[in-house]
């Protein structure tokens, strides 16, 4: 005899497992009152139990629910049942209802063998493609990884478990809890791992540890705990590709370092530049040696251990030996005389300079302009005053110098002058700065325009779904209006896309979908018309609507059909 099958909130029936996690259990589900299959993720006991976590884990997937995408997994519901355990006691049991993708896990592709570069390619443009469109939506994934990323039986890419993460890391204390509740921190950005805000780069960084381990069967960085691999995140610069893997084409490797820049502002800014470095190695564009060379300088320069790592990394590069000569070089004669000569010239000039006359006396008609950098104005002054000479003050913004203290003088230090020569004193007023204009409001380009008429310039530009803003206007600015910063500073922007996201509410009631529709976040007009040819339900539900779900402009109308037929 078989037990009857669980129901989840009376509508969700749990079937068959189909797959386990670090977080949770999947099981392949039955929703009752669509009637369709779906997937149902239940989280373990020991998250279940944590009350923010629960609050979080809701909101995160209510965001995630609203993201319609070919790429991205569909969250269709969530919720909370209860379960009562072998102590007698009721424990919460959160769950999430999911689009049912038929296919296998990046993970599992992986693990089987080589990827071809075409499928590496094709299953990294997948995933950029999920977080454009994610990150348009204001929504930051935050744990990418092969075992969140799907391939469909038709070579689909589909990735999963949007907003999750940040439900654990906003409910968990530290990077190492996090860690173990997520799983590995072998695609941890630098910025994760030092517990510091992330925002859509990091997604970014993620993506480029996938590819990298697509291209050669591993990870950039492995270690023995999850501490190990985040310090080398932050402080380790990765092998190329090709060193690990002679195979992979040297237009990938330039591609990989990039991805894989610690410093997030040295990234691909956005899914679409990633995406387009990606279509360009399609096309064959090769890096040169010193392009590589530069960008490996630019990267990872400025640690020196970094540099040192790097440059081994591409030891294979620089060592190319698929490039050939096509001039003869000149005779070794020729080289030895050339080199003689050279000696010769060199020892002659060294003998001149060395047997020239010097006199260290100053002429009584000269004067001698002493070194009065960092020294106050007054005392500037007295010292010039001492030599015979005449001081005018000129004041200059600088950020390296101490205001009132001298930068330098005009003619410069150790200069012969005559006497009662009037010199150039630059002395530092202190860093110039700007305040920060009303941006908000503004268009995009009418903010710019401000804010290089303050003297500051435009950031980042954060595009973000807002119902009642149309498309261009700033939201906000990480910056204050009114604030001082020093002239030059970049002020980053969150601009309103003018679009909203339209869920799929056939087959929800009308009351529920005309709920969901006007809700502040998404504020579209619905009207509701009946349909005589098809045959009436109660209560009323919606069978078809008059825009598809995914984007659209905001204050849209959308017309929700439901059958009024006998």
């Amino acid at each position: 005899m078989t037990a009857e099958p669980r129901v989840l909130s009376g509508r969700y029936r749990v079937d068959e497992l189909i797959g386990r996690g670090g977080m949770a259990t999947v099981y392949r589900g039955y929703d009752l009152t669509l009637g369709r299959d779906v997937a149902i993720k239940i989280l373990k006991h020991e998250l279940a139990n944590d009350n923010s976590f629960r609050t979080r884990f809701r909101l995160e997937a209510q965001a995630a629910s609203r993201m319609a995408h070919p790429t991205i997994v569909r969250v269709f519901d969530a919720g909370e049942d209860s379960q009562v355990g072998p102590d007698g006691v009721a424990h919460p049991v959160p769950y999430i209802v999911m689009e049912l993708v038929h296919g296998s896990l990046l993970k599992d592709i992986i693990s089987t063998g080589p990827v071809s570069v075409d499928d590496t390619v094709r299953y990294v443009d997948g995933i950029l493609e999920a977080l454009e469109y994610s990150h348009r939506a204001g929504v930051v994934h935050r744990d990418i990884k092969p075992g969140n990323v799907m391939v469909t039986d038709a070579g689909q890419v589909k990735v999963m478990d949007f907003g999750i993460a940040r439900a654990v890391s906003d409910s968990s204390s530290t990077v190492a809890e996090t860690t173990a509740i997520i799983g590995t921190a072998a695609y941890f950005s630098p910025e994760q791992a030092k517990g510091e805000p992330v925002d859509a780069r990091a997604d970014l960084y993620s993506t480029g540890v996938v590819l990298y381990e697509l291209l050669t069967g591993r990870p950039p960085f492995r270690g023995e705990s999850p501490v190990a691999v985040a310090y080398q995140h932050v402080s380790e610069a990765p092998l190329t590709p090709s060193e690990v893997v002679a195979t992979v084409p040297r237009t990938l490797d330039a591609v990989a370092l990039r991805a894989l820049a610690k410093d997030p502002f040295q990234r691909y800014q956005d899914a679409a530049a990633f995406r387009e470095a990606l279509d360009a190695t399609i096309d064959g564009r090769v890096p040169s040696k010193r392009q590589l060379g530069a960008l490996t300088s630019e990267l990872y320069g400025p640690n020196p251990r970094q540099a040192a790592e790097t440059a081994r990394s591409l030891r294979q590069l620089s060592t190319d030996t698929t490039m050939k000569r096509t001039q003869a070089g000149p005779p070794v004669a020729w080289i030895w005389t050339g080199v003689a000569i050279l000696a010769v010239l060199l020892v002659s000039v060294l003998f001149w300079v060395v047997t020239i006359p010097r006199s260290n006396d100053v002429p009584a008609t000269a004067r001698i302009v002493p070194d009065v950098t960092g020294m106050t104005y007054d005392r500037a002054n007295e010292a010039l005053a001492a030599n015979d000479l005449l001081a005018f003050r000129v004041d200059e913004a600088s950020s390296s110098v101490t205001t009132g203290d001298v930068i330098r003088t005009d003619p410069p230090t150790g200069s012969s002058v005559s006497p009662q020569q009037q010199i150039r004193v630059y002395v530092s007023k202190g860093q110039e700065t700007a305040k920060v204009p009303v941006l908000e409001g503004l268009s995009q380009e009418a903010a710019k325009t401000a804010l290089e008429t303050a003297g500051l310039k435009l950031g980042t530009i954060t595009p973000r779904s807002d119902p009642n803003t149309q498309a261009g206007v700033v939201l906000s600015a990480d910056r204050p209006a009114g604030s001082d910063l020093a002239k030059g500073t970049a002020v980053n922007l969150v601009v309103a896309t003018g679009r909203v996201t339209l869920p799929d509410v056939t087959g929800f009631t009308v009351e529920a979908a005309q709920r969901q529709l006007q809700a502040p976040t998404v504020g579209l007009v619905v009207e509701v018309r009946q349909d005589p040819n098809c045959k009436a339900m109660t209560p009323p539900v919606v069978a078809t609507q008059s825009l598809p779900p995914g984007e659209t402009a905001i204050h849209s109308t959308i017309i929700l059909t439901t059958c009024a037929g006998p």
